[in-house]
């Protein structure tokens, strides 16, 4: 009986080690990702920060925040189109894509936004238009109200701010025990799952697009770096401050969001003074991605307006 006992245990330990082995996901080469995916890199408030700028070095500025667990890759339909008219710059937001981890371990909105408004200074750029997505376009708005005078127009898709499940006002969330494996384990059907709730047509969400998530995410520290921004948020009600914001607001919002749902877009309508709702039927969270032709044209009617 003990030698069975001591086979039975043999066999579940070598189970579990395979298991895990078959699980584990380890970080890829910065170089080879590097080479990949290109970039520029910029210095910003001490933080390192992959950059893309393209466009007429003197048209109009427009900046791209892209959301959680993205990169500014995120954009690329987008930014070959308005690049014909616009300075764009995007950029991997600390912890995320090519930037990595931010070297102070803060990834709260304020040193984000602190970053944004130091990196616009080292680019020569006083005033720009922002366009964001989820936590970019909580960034957006954030920095719309730290920094008045340096926003030209406001482009909020989806945005992140209010309480949701999880994430309530003045608390810490609480993440699950599974997330915390996250730097360690990230099977690519897990991440498809994850990825597809952001598309209303879960067929858009190609392969190619799956590997650059996969990749990207994949970036020496990245993982560990999205893990310590989620246990830093700590929202608070934004109602007051989206009142304070007075630029032009485009909110565009998918009717089919499953991340933040499209009935949220009336808060942003009730709060911010000067803004104008365009709803994308058929698409969910991350529209430039999802069907980059059809999303686009309200967002250059709004920047082509005096």
């Amino acid at each position: 009986m003990r030698l069975f006992l001591l086979l039975l245990l043999l066999v579940v330990l070598v189970i579990v080690v395979g298991l895990g082995v078959w699980l584990y996901t380890p970080d890829l080469s910065s170089a080879a990702l590097q080479a990949k995916y290109g970039g520029d890199y910029v210095e910003a408030a001490g933080a390192k920060l992959r950059v893309k700028v393209s466009g007429p070095h003197d048209a109009p500025a427009v900046i791209l925040l892209h959301g959680f667990a993205a990169s500014l890759d995120t954009w690329d339909p987008w930014a070959a189109a308005l690049s014909r008219n616009y300075r764009i710059i995007r950029f991997d937001l600390p912890g995320f894509g090519l930037t990595g981890p931010d070297p102070t371990g803060d990834y709260t909105d304020q040193r984000t936004v602190l970053i944004l408004a130091a990196l616009m200074d080292r680019l020569g750029v006083q005033r720009a238009s922002l366009i964001g997505n989820s936590l970019g376009g909580k960034i957006a708005w954030n920095f719309a109200v730290a920094y008045p005078d340096r926003v030209q127009k406001l482009i909020l898709i989806s945005p992140d701010g209010f309480a949701s499940p999880g994430f309530e006002y003045g608390k810490r969330p609480k993440l699950p025990v599974l997330l915390r494996l996250l730097p360690y384990v990230m099977p690519r059907p897990m991440l498809r799952m994850n990825l597809a709730v952001a598309y209303a047509d879960k067929s858009r969400l190609t392969n190619a697009t799956l590997t650059r998530y996969d990749d990207l995410m994949r970036a020496p520290g990245d993982r560990t770096a999205m893990l310590a921004r989620m246990q830093q948020v700590m929202l608070q009600n934004p109602e007051p401050l989206l009142r304070r914001i007075h630029s032009p607001t485009l909110i565009l919002w998918g009717e089919q969001d499953g991340m933040i749902p499209f009935s949220n877009s009336a808060d942003y309508m009730r709060d911010i003074p000067n803004a104008k709702l365009v709803a994308l039927p058929g698409l969910g969270h991350v529209p430039f991605e999802e069907a980059p032709a059809q999303s686009l044209p309200p967002v250059e009617a709004f920047l082509a307006a005096p």
